[in-house]
């Protein structure tokens, strides 16, 4: 843990009691802050005050804002869009700013090193392969913000030590005095639009993550999109930024480039090629390109040499929940894509297959999955899951693929398994990437991709007991075991 000694002896909101929002209330009651924490879920106000972090109803009337500057903000919390939160109407009221806990950590610790990563796609990878590589350097970076540990839950590090984070655009407008001493912009293409007020806000607040970034800080930026490409070209334009383009479809002078996935360098004009991508497990497929070429660019600006980011590349394990192979059943592979929260991630994982049995569904984004339908001949087969199953299968009906409402996913990997093992194509994988949202079912996409390996550790250890029984009776293998499943 992180003190926040900023606001000694003074009131601070903390308004959230998730993960983020715990980290902050201990950290600013650590640093002698006066902590009034509230949270609309009742467990989670339980579980606080059983803690000892003093529990107040930030949205009552009687409720005294007097002295307090700020408010530690858990960013997964509307606040301006779709609707005003009547905590944050209370606090704007009272002058109060609405902060998250990126910004308590860029307060707490001044001097040190930033490197922060956003996107719409790859934040994830990108900001894990940011911290393997400068792990195998010889440096110490802690990583985390939206990825894994929360900021104010990672440790100190010296006024030479780094901070790898992964900024979601949630934090990035809670976060006003976050200067990035590397700054990475992946892509941006629609997310979150509801709670942004649109497309606008949305790539307005990407576009944060640059505030404040002047030479000799650096500014790693993708061209394989068109927003990306005019911010990189205003930034070029105004010439007042350290640049390193990259991209995966085409050469960049003056950048990184992995196109065909083959790591080329040439921020110092000799087009240096640096090491082929193909055959990487973890980095496999155009997205994972762009995201090495991304950390490429980012560790070259922290000053760590291309042989060892290449030797480093080569190791990366990859990320849970992230095109996670999970295991091989009877000839059909399991691929857990849980981190897949919209049709552009999910896309990423579905053009590296072509016998797919593909679980969908969920709590479902602006879009849905209409996007994907180039790729549909990729499906053998749809499970729909979730609170979007049914207007997902009127997407597919339309493109004439079958599917199944399932419901629950595991229906859907029980029928996706038998399905798989009747049929008789070439590589079946059964693919979960459900281009959704979690939270109708599960707390989180880690709870959920959980759930998914769960239910195939139980699927082979059923299908191990059943190899090693010399009685077995097949004579029913292929019947149907769910009798309402609905087939199309």
């Amino acid at each position: 843990m992180i003190p926040v000694y900023t606001y000694a002896l003074e009131p601070v909101a903390v308004m959230g009691l998730g993960r983020s929002g715990l980290a902050a209330a201990r950290a600013l009651m650590a640093g002698g802050a006066r902590v009034m924490a509230w949270d609309d879920n009742a467990d989670r106000r339980a579980a606080a005050a059983d803690a000892g972090i003093p529990v107040v109803d930030l949205a009552d009337a009687g409720t005294d804002w007097t002295g307090v500057r700020v408010v530690a903000w858990s960013p997964g919390i509307p606040h301006s869009f779709p609707s005003v939160h009547p905590v944050a109407e209370r606090a704007r009221a009272a002058g109060a700013a609405l902060v998250c806990d990126i910004e308590l950590l860029v307060g707490a610790q001044p001097c040190s090193f930033y490197i922060g990563v956003t996107g719409t796609n790859g934040k994830s990878t990108t900001t894990s392969l940011i911290g393997h590589i400068l792990r195998a350097a010889g440096q110490a970076p802690q990583v985390g913000g939206n990825l894994g540990t929360s900021a104010l839950d990672l440790e100190t590090v010296d006024a030479f030590g780094t901070y790898v984070l992964e900024l979601s655009s949630y934090q990035l407008e809670l976060t006003p005095s976050l200067v990035c001493d590397v700054a990475v912009l992946l892509n941006i293409t629609p997310d979150h639009l509801d709670r942004h007020g649109g497309m606008e806000g949305y790539i307005a607040a990407k576009r944060r993550i640059f505030d404040g970034v002047v030479p000799p800080r650096t500014v790693c930026i993708g061209l394989d999109d068109t927003v990306c490409r005019n911010m990189h070209a205003e930034m070029t334009r105004y010439g007042s930024r350290s640049l390193i383009p990259f991209a995966t479809g085409r050469a960049v002078p003056g950048g990184v480039s992995a196109k065909d996935g083959v790591l080329i360098d040439d921020t110092e004009g000799k087009g240096q090629r640096v090491l082929d991508l193909n055959g990487l497990t973890a980095l496999s497929g155009e997205h994972n390109w762009q995201n090495a070429a991304a950390a490429y660019a980012a560790c070259r600006a922290r000053g760590v040499g291309s042989e060892v980011i290449a030797e480093a590349l080569k190791t990366f394990p990859g990320l849970p929940h992230r095109h996670e192979t999970v295991a091989t059943i009877d000839g059909v592979l399991f691929i857990n894509d849980s981190k897949a929260t919209n049709a552009e991630a999910a896309e990423k994982a579905i053009v590296c297959h072509e016998d797919i049995y593909w679980i969908v569904g969920g709590l479902p984004k602006e879009g849905g999955i209409a996007s994907l339908t180039p790729h549909f001949d990729r499906i053998v087969h749809a499970y729909l899951i979730g609170a979007a199953a049914k207007d997902f299968s009127v997407v597919l009906d339309a493109e004439e693929v079958p599917f199944s409402l399932c419901g629950t996913l595991e229906a859907a990997v029980d029928l996706a398994f038998q399905h798989a093992l009747e049929d008789e194509e070439e590589d079946p994988v059964i693919l979960l990437s459900p281009a959704c949202a979690s939270f109708d079912q599960f707390p989180n996409f880690e709870a959920r991709g959980e759930a998914f390996k769960a239910l195939v550790a139980d699927l082979a250890a059923e299908v191990a007991v059943s190899d090693d029984d010399p009685d077995r009776d097949d004579s029913d293998a292929g019947s149907d075991p769910a009798d309402d499943e609905v087939d199309s």
